[in-house]
């Protein structure tokens, strides 16, 4: 998968929320997967707060405070947290394997047409997707 994947899950929340890990290894893979022990070990209102602030602390100590988007980041917690009905139990190489498109960086262009998803509205704030038919979000 990437450069993440010799961490335990534990190290790499770890790295994420103390900033330590270097910013080239919090791909984003490695996003997914914090994103993932959030979901398992929070509840999903939790999840968001704590994945949301601590993506955007990340950010700030790697000098890359414009980067956060607020509907990017709820939009794939929101996606993992339904993969994760009956799946809650799987490990995270076992949840990847069975979730792959969460790694194409495309995956929300079913939901979001470009024109919304790159507007400074979705970046500051969490839209709902515009895409008619869209559904499992």
């Amino acid at each position: 998968m990437s450069t993440e994947d010799d961490l335990s899950d534990e190290a790499l929340v770890a790295g994420f929320e103390s900033t330590e890990l270097a910013a080239d290894r919090f791909t984003h893979a490695a996003h997914v997967r914090v994103a993932w022990c959030y979901l398992r070990s929070r509840s999903l209102l939790e999840a968001i707060v704590h994945f949301a602030e601590g993506i955007r602390r990340f950010a700030t100590a790697k000098g890359a405070s414009t980067k956060y988007h607020e509907t990017i980041t709820i939009a794939y917690l929101l996606i993992i947290q339904e993969r994760l009905d009956g799946a809650r139990a799987l490990t995270w190489k076992a949840f990847a394997e069975r979730n792959p498109d969460l790694f194409d960086r495309s995956l929300l262009s079913r939901y979001y047409s470009d024109q919304l998803l790159t507007s400074d509205r979705a970046r500051e704030v969490f839209v709902l997707p515009d895409r008619s038919g869209a559904t499992g979000l």
